[in-house]
């Protein structure tokens, strides 16, 4: 598997590189074995945090309730829980 996927007994752990402030929301590709995405949303009082979550929801067709913060609340590198499989979310990050 990818190395910013990881296997979790709840679905997947995204391993995130987040460059709030963009002028859009989209997935990069890959930034130090780490996937990277663009927010538009600055880093104010968790505001990238928010508009995070509310994008992978829409990237991967889930609700924000299935997505969870695990660490990085105030930094660029993030972990993420998503409950989906590493290869379900290969497959919907493939798509984009």
């Amino acid at each position: 598997m990818a190395d910013w996927l990881t296997k979790h007994e709840n679905g997947s752990i995204l391993h995130l590189h987040i460059q709030p402030g963009s002028s859009k929301d989209e997935i990069l590709g890959l930034h130090g074995g780490r996937l990277k995405i663009k927010i538009k949303a600055q880093p104010i009082e968790g505001e990238a945090n928010s508009a995070l979550i509310d994008y992978l929801s829409v990237v991967f067709k889930i609700s924000k309730k299935k997505i969870f913060l695990l660490q990085g609340e105030s930094s660029r590198q993030k972990k993420i829980l998503i409950e989906l499989s590493q290869s379900e979310v290969i497959n919907l990050v493939m798509k984009r």
